[in-house]
């Protein structure tokens, strides 16, 4: 019986996605704007997921932040030596999210944010040339996170909270290079599963020496997202020999980590009008060593993915113009988790140059306009995955890929 391993190399794995593996950075339009730095940076409620210790240091009473990105983006895959080319067709994706914080009193706020940190999908044309991969997928995954602040002093708080993930895949590719019906058509997959819950955490210090110097730290858990008795449905499947009974459509559990994260980082006031700041941040993707995909008719397949550890190295400035109006730039540079030799079209992710801007607006004394650009160059890569099996044997799917994206994004703050 010939092994299943359709579904296991891309089963819920995200593809269009802009940051290391398939997380998402665009988690608020001041940081980004900034870099993407905020793990000491107190300006919004967006210190809710970047660092929820500072919460307790922000001057408003009450603070809502709410915003939401375009994803334009292109991604090319050549090989000269078969004459293939083929670039994606994907539509414009829209992450969001939305923050709020409230102040108790001087030592002990509360806050909560909904927010994607995960998710996006990748469409390349119909039995392209790598279809037996990937045809087209998508994968959602929105955060819960209800937080708790607490200052201990004038200079040091803390804070952190649970998080609620739910996510969602949907996901198509042709079971093999080769296979068709009568009437030519390709043999193919579909799978679907939605409703996906996990729960995690996040914890948070930050440390202000002195009134210009701030020091930031931010940890968020690795969370397993499971999804069991998932729909998986077989199409164009030919009919006699073997064939009979193999794609009969079954039900499938697998499980994908969306893994920890360590963020420490400083931000310093030049004076009244500058700021800036820089973040580290590690993401601990070893967690993702392979997947395995067990099937309700007793058949599995375990495919590796051998992730490895990855750094992101920010950097953001901030300027107050006036009064009503506030300029941000920044810049980061992101790792790639993929391994050589791991490099499969649903992930096309190589090591990445980001490029951000954006402004701050003061509409009135309690409402503010955010805007946020970004722009990802990954470097041009020529490289492979070599674990795809048919009759026993790797093949191998190589080529060169090219991929960008330009990330505009806007919000609102409301604070009193």
């Amino acid at each position: 019986m010939k092994k299943i391993t359709l579904l296991a190399m891309v089963l819920l794995t995200s593809a269009l996605t802009y940051a290391g593996g398939y997380r998402i950075a665009l988690q608020g339009q001041k940081q980004l704007a900034m870099g993407h730095t905020g793990v000491a940076v107190i300006n919004s409620s967006e210190l809710v997921f970047f660092n929820p210790a500072g919460l307790t240091f922000l001057n408003e009473k009450f603070t809502v932040s709410a915003g939401a990105n375009a994803v334009f983006a292109n991604i090319s895959f050549q090989n000269e030596q078969y004459g293939w080319y083929t670039e994606d067709n994907n539509g414009v994706s829209t992450p969001f999210n939305v923050y709020a914080a409230y102040k108790i009193n001087d030592w002990a706020s509360v806050g909560l944010g909904v927010y994607t940190p995960y998710g996006s999908g990748v469409e390349y044309p119909t039995d392209w040339e790598g279809s037996h991969l990937v045809n087209d997928i998508s994968l959602s995954a929105v955060y819960f996170q209800p937080t708790v602040s607490i200052r201990v002093n004038e200079k040091l708080s803390f804070g952190g909270g649970p998080i609620l993930a739910m996510g969602a895949v949907n996901f198509n590719r042709n079971i093999d290079r080769t296979t068709t019906n009568l009437e030519g058509e390709r043999a193919n997959v579909t799978i679907d599963d939605s409703g996906i819950t996990a729960w995690g955490y996040t914890l948070g210090m930050m440390l202000r020496p002195t009134e210009k110097f701030t020091i930031g730290v931010n940890y968020r858990s690795e969370i397993d997202m499971t999804a069991e008795d998932g729909e998986a449905d077989f199409q164009n499947i030919p009919q006699g020999g073997n064939m009979n009974g193999m794609f009969n459509n079954v039900t499938f559990d697998a499980e994908l980590p969306l893994p920890a994260e360590l963020t420490v980082g400083a931000s310093y006031a030049i004076n009244e009008k500058w700021l800036v700041a820089f973040d580290y941040n590690r993401a601990y993707w070893n967690a993702y060593e392979a997947l395995d995909v067990i099937f309700s008719n007793g058949e599995e397949s375990l495919n590796p993915r051998n992730y490895k550890n990855a750094s992101t190295y920010r950097f953001g400035l901030q300027y107050k113009a006036t009064q009503r109006f506030t300029l941000r730039g920044g810049y980061y540079f992101d790792e790639s988790p993929v391994r050589s030799g791991y490099f499969a079209p649903e992930t096309p992710r190589n090591d990445s140059n980001n490029f951000t801007g954006g402004f701050t607006f003061k509409i009135s004394e309690r409402f503010a306009l955010d805007a946020s650009f970004l722009y990802v160059h990954f470097d041009e890569v020529y490289e492979s995955y070599n674990f795809y099996q048919e009759n026993g044997q790797n093949v191998p799917f190589e080529g060169t890929y090219k991929n960008n994206a330009f990330i505009p994004g806007l919000g609102i703050t409301y604070g009193f």
